[in-house]
């Protein structure tokens, strides 16, 4: 890699905020240090580790907004006080490190690995032997609100943002879907109606954390499977995305 074929790469990026030193963004990964049996500590010394290398801002593996939500029976979340006290080590290690650090945010959907598991219609997933129910109408809103709070909590705990999981197959994109979104109410139908939920979760997160937060939307480019979005639908999204309070978009 040369200077001239990325000139913007180690230049500053200015959010408004706060500045970035670069443009070197770390994507979350699941690390296996999510569900370490001691704690968040070596997780907290793995982003550590990226942040004195100089890389920017990095984002955690995703931990559920709700026990439903999480990504199978039993792991973690950020969903209460106590979620909220075991993250702070985090970014703590990363600030004395030089670095900053958003929190994925995530509902895994029909993909959770929970015989509870809630989707926005009972469509099983193929790679899960447990078939969810579809959320109820007071089930969706009590999501938006799963969101905001997490998100709240991880602003308490030090993160510098949070990343909305809006990709991958997992709720947000499977509500995104006709495919997996085969609701008639206000939360599905036509890609307007289908795109409510995660625009609301966006504006509700914004509103819950203030002005001057990072908030980062995972968006899916390309879904592979017969009636994914369309691209005209993922232009359509992200921007309705931005205007509802996102920092950034992440592809």
């Amino acid at each position: 890699m040369t200077a001239t074929a990325y000139p913007h790469l180690l230049s500053p990026l200015d959010l408004g905020f706060v500045s970035l030193p670069n443009r070197a963004m770390m994507g979350s990964m699941h690390t296996g240090l999510e569900e370490h049996p001691k704690g968040l500590g070596a997780m907290a010394d793995y982003f550590a580790a990226r942040a004195r290398g100089g890389t920017a801002l990095m984002v955690t593996g995703g931990f559920g907004v709700s026990a439903t939500g999480a990504l199978a029976l039993g792991t973690r979340t950020m969903a209460s006080e106590k979620d909220m006290d075991m993250h702070r080590v985090v970014p703590e290690r990363v600030h004395a490190a030089g670095g900053r650090i958003a929190l994925q945010l995530i509902h895994a959907g029909r993909y959770a690995y929970n015989p509870k598991s809630a989707a926005p219609s009972a469509i099983q997933a193929p790679i899960n032997p447990f078939r969810p129910r579809a959320m109820s109408p007071e089930e969706v809103e009590q999501t938006i609100a799963d969101f905001a709070h997490a998100a709240a909590l991880a602003r308490q705990a030090g993160y510098d943002g949070v990343e909305i999981m809006g990709s991958e197959g997992y709720l947000l994109n499977q509500w995104l879907a006709a495919r997996t979104n085969q609701r008639d109410d206000a939360w599905g139908g036509d890609f307007e109606r289908r795109m409510r939920l995660p625009v609301a979760i966006v504006r509700r997160v914004r509103q819950a954390v203030g002005p001057d937060f990072i908030v980062i939307y995972r968006e899916s480019m390309l879904d592979l499977v017969t009636d994914g979005s369309t691209g005209e639908e993922i232009v359509t999204l992200a921007r309705a995305i931005a205007s509802a309070g996102a920092t950034m978009i992440n592809t």
